[in-house]
């Protein structure tokens, strides 16, 4: 067996399991081994949905096709039970590079997840724990060729049928942004989900590189990271069921973190050129995934803002709903100089360049901000009109507190005013200290300013 490849910091790599070790082994390459373990998974938990995708996946590529079809339907309908819908439709895609359809899978995966859903009840039964991958013990390596596949054909047979003899599926409960969808836009929003296979280390997404495309994790763990200076920020562990690059279905802006796989996984991604079409159709898709967006966003700065770190946990919730999501293409202005401000902007990814011009003279460049950063503020908090223009430097995804909003928040949460108010004094003090100098004249090959 050749040596795994070494584990990322925070990788559990003392906790890989039989599931880590047979899907790192298949994307080596090492076939035979990779089912040995598969298929030992399989034997001692036929409702192990993954190692059921993995057998099905590694039959399929030695010309068992026909088996291979039935380790993944199976493992559609086990990865359904356990309430996992990017792992069942993964293995729906993977049944139609065998020369299934996968239509027929796709149709039940939605009518079991949608809001309509004759299964919502209290949810699955929890998975079988296996032991740790240095105490599992695959199939014998004695095995291998035509005894091998013959062997893993018989264990398929046997999940199969352990499946039919139960025929009362659990029930199950509603899934965050699925579960909001009725039955045919979730229909329209799964056939837009493409499997990704991702060996540990592979980065999936990387910071301030443009991104079309948001993934749902079906199957094993990454970790989100930001680079500040020199420093690597490490801002989330992203397990199944998750959702990362999300800002990419509202524009194509620049990456905010880099997304890296720390263990075997598998994704499902989703092209937002694909998924804009399929909303035009279904437009509860654009709908429920404009505010789920949204409130992952809030929740983002929630933790990321110094300014809304001042909020209580406990009214998250009710600021969540007072945002509005604003998207802006390059040279587009959130703030025009000399109008009066008619919201607070905190920027959740791309990035906005504060301009200021005066008279027919150049425009003069004032600051850069990126995620995470307040704009607007100066006008809210000191009264008055703005005193500078704010332009996406690239398309930009802000979140927007309309005046009204603003009023009722800080008479809420005074500490939001005061930590706003420091803030506001300071780039006012930094303009006035700019303007004294008249430095750094913009560049308006790059910006656009009436």
């Amino acid at each position: 067996m050749p040596a795994l490849p070494p584990a990322l910091p925070g990788s559990n790599v003392g906790t890989e399991t039989p599931v880590d070790r047979a899907l790192a082994l298949c994307l080596a390459g090492e076939r035979d081994t990779a089912l040995r373990w598969a298929a030992a998974i399989v034997r001692e938990d036929p409702q192990a949905a993954t190692a059921l995708l993995l057998c099905g996946r590694l039959l399929g590529e030695v010309g068992r096709q026909e088996v291979a079809r039935e380790a993944l339907k199976v493992a559609v309908e086990r990865a359904v039970d356990l309430e996992n819908l990017p792992l069942a439709v993964a293995a729906a895609r993977e049944m139609e590079k065998w020369g299934g359809d996968p239509k027929g899978c796709l149709d039940a995966i939605a009518e079991a997840f949608a809001c309509d859903s004759a299964r919502q009840g209290e949810g699955a039964s929890p998975p079988v724990v296996l032991p740790p991958a240095s105490a599992f013990q695959p199939l014998p390596s004695a095995l291998s060729g035509v005894a091998l596949t013959n062997k893993s054909t018989e264990i398929i047979h046997l999940a199969k049928r352990k499946l039919d003899e139960h025929k009362d599926r659990p029930g199950l409960r509603s899934l965050p942004l699925f579960g909001e969808l009725d039955r045919e836009s979730l229909r329209g929003f799964i056939d837009a989900m493409t499997p990704v296979w991702l060996s540990s280390g592979t980065f999936v997404v990387r910071q301030d590189e443009e991104g079309a495309d948001a993934y749902f994790v079906a199957r094993g763990g990454l970790e989100a990271q930001r680079i500040k200076g020199s420093e690597v920020v490490h801002l989330a562990q992203i397990v199944a069921g998750d959702l990362f690059g999300e800002m990419a279905l509202l524009s194509r802006s620049p990456r905010t973190a880099s997304v890296q796989a720390t263990r075997p996984s598998v994704v499902l991604r989703v092209d937002k050129d694909t998924l804009d079409a399929m909303a035009e159709e279904h437009p509860a898709i654009a709908e429920r995934l404009a505010l789920h967006c949204r409130d992952r966003m809030v929740e983002n700065l929630l933790r990321t803002s110094a300014v809304l770190k001042a909020v209580p946990t406990k009214d998250h919730g009710a600021l969540v709903s007072k945002f509005q999501v604003r998207v802006y293409e390059k040279n587009d202005a959130l703030i025009v100089q000399d109008e009066t401000a008619t919201a607070l902007f905190l920027v959740a990814s791309g990035g906005v360049a504060v301009v200021r011009r005066d008279g027919d003279g150049d425009p003069l460049l004032l600051r850069t901000l990126g995620p995470g950063d307040v704009v607007g503020e100066v006008a809210m908090i000191l009264r008055r009109k703005s005193n500078a223009n704010v332009v996406a430097l690239h398309p930009t995804v802000t979140l927007a507190l309309p005046s009204a909003d603003f009023l009722s928040l800080v008479r809420e949460h005074p500490a939001i005013l005061a930590g706003l108010y420091l803030l506001s004094v300071e780039r006012d003090e930094e303009t006035a200290s700019i303007l004294s100098g008249e430095t750094d004249v913009a560049d308006e090959s790059d910006l656009e300013i009436s």
